[in-house]
């Protein structure tokens, strides 16, 4: 499909139960409000998981729009979706940092899996979307996306609560009543809100009851400081590039643009990741094709592998990986317009974004709490996903052959268990609990009797 749109109708207004196809648009000035309304659902994820893993939200919000452009080509602009920052990598990412791996370390073993992801995007093409249940049947995707959630409890307990305890609850109890008592468009940016409600408490914190003496993640120790610092804020230009990744006075790295490096431990540590974006992919592929009422299968493998090449140029120059918005497809479903015109627009303001160092400062000031309060929502929402995933696909947990592999697969990554495979290598965690549950679920498969063979085919209606 070409790049040009049919004018809908009148271009103003919409019939009840009319929808604008992704071929068509409304009026400019309509259809430039609609981009702007994308904007807004995917701003608040695409800029604070660059900031749990530690990269630059600049970046990162830029990248997303330039992913964005070439996923609509790639899928010759019939899958209308923003392409944002990816939390299936957050997991992965923490695993890394911990292992002593910085930025580059990161984004090279992002970048390994974005083209593992384009590999998988074109083998479904030319094999067949079935292929996807075949390899990766839901109660397994179900399972992946849950520990790769879950597994990150450790990093809000440890690293962002602390911080301030008290502005990361109170923005955890926003968030949560914001975002079921608003509802609507509302509920779906409730995170975002949450982030600036939590900007707002912290600087009043300040106010009223001074600095405040707990962990510093940026220096790694309890001292006393301020929740909200606007030094760099005040100091970062209004418009221009990123900056590189440099070491700041204090010996710790800021994130910017840079180029990956490769680690084999390292790639491991993602590449569950890809499993959930195919899941996540295949998902919101099937979920804008029934809205539309367009069978959209032929195009799951380009989808899937947009989604790869987006995270492969987003990790090349040090941005975050990409993956399809469901917040964006939650705007369409509430307007009734899926035109892809929209999301160019939406595309090129992320890129404007990108552009201003000012904003970039502006988000990297994100006081810790206010972190702990949303990542303690963001990383449960992630997990439970994953049981999502098992309810709307009927698995059954009374046959042995999803239950045993799959709790064991869960719990390895919980906890964190680790197998020492050499004194250089090991596996652990994500990783480690990803191949337990894959692995453990087609070997249980393979020898269970015939009738628990049979009971599997009704989780696939």
């Amino acid at each position: 499909m070409a790049i040009g749109w049919k004018l809908h109708g009148d271009g103003k207004t919409l019939a009840p139960g009319e929808v604008v196809a992704p071929d068509e648009r409304l009026s400019w000035d309509r259809t430039i409000g609609l981009g702007a309304q994308h904007v807004v659902a995917m701003f608040g994820a695409t800029f604070v998981f660059p900031v749990l893993m530690g990269l630059n939200p600049q970046l990162a919000i830029m990248m997303s729009g330039i992913a964005t452009i070439v996923f609509l080509l790639i899928v010759q602009n019939r899958v209308p979706s923003y392409l944002g920052t990816s939390a299936s990598f957050v997991g992965g990412v923490a695993a890394i940092r911990a292992q002593g791996g910085d930025s580059s370390d990161v984004t090279g073993a992002i970048l390994v899996a974005g083209l593992m992801l384009v590999v998988v995007g074109v083998v479904i093409h030319f094999a067949g979307s079935h292929l996807v249940n075949e390899a990766l049947p839901p109660a397994v995707t179900g399972a992946v996306v849950m520990l790769i959630g879950f597994n990150l409890a450790p990093v809000v307990a440890d690293t962002y609560w602390p911080q301030d305890q008290w502005v990361a609850l109170l923005v955890m109890l926003f968030v949560v009543v914001l975002s079921v008592a608003a509802g609507g468009f509302v509920g779906r940016v409730a995170i975002f809100l949450g982030l600036v409600f939590g900007f707002v408490i912290s600087w009043l914190f300040d106010r009223v009851f001074g600095q405040i003496t707990a962990f510093n993640a940026g220096t790694g120790e309890v001292d006393t400081h301020w929740r909200v610092v606007w030094d760099s804020v005040d100091s970062a230009a209004w418009f221009g590039f990123p900056d590189k990744t440099v070491i700041g006075p204090d010996g710790l790295e800021i994130a910017g643009f840079h180029a990956p490096t490769f680690s084999a431990a390292f790639i491991l540590l993602v590449l569950p990741s890809v499993i959930a974006l195919v899941a996540e992919n295949a998902g919101h592929v099937k979920a804008v094709g029934e809205m539309t009422g367009s069978d959209l299968d032929p195009v799951l493998g380009r989808a899937i592998a947009g989604d790869g090449v987006g995270t492969v140029l987003a990790s090349a120059v040090g941005g975050s990986p990409t993956t399809t918005y469901a917040e964006n497809i939650g705007v369409m479903a509430a307007t009734r317009v899926y035109s892809t015109a929209a999301y160019y627009v939406a595309a090129v303001v992320a890129i404007l974004f990108g552009l201003c160092p000012k904003f970039g400062a502006l988000v990297a000031a994100t006081p810790g709490g206010v972190l702990g309060g949303i990542t303690v929502v963001l990383y449960g929402m992630v997990g439970l996903l994953g049981a999502k995933i098992w309810i709307e696909n009927r698995v059954d947990f009374g046959n042995p052959i999803n239950l045993v592999p799959l709790a064991a697969g869960l719990i390895i990554a919980i906890g964190d268990t680790s197998v020492k495979i050499t004194d250089d290598f090991s596996l652990s965690g994500i990783a480690l609990g990803t191949i337990v549950a894959v692995v453990g679920w087609h070997l249980a498969r393979t020898v269970a009797p015939a009738h628990l063979k049979e009971r599997l085919k009704t989780e696939r209606v």
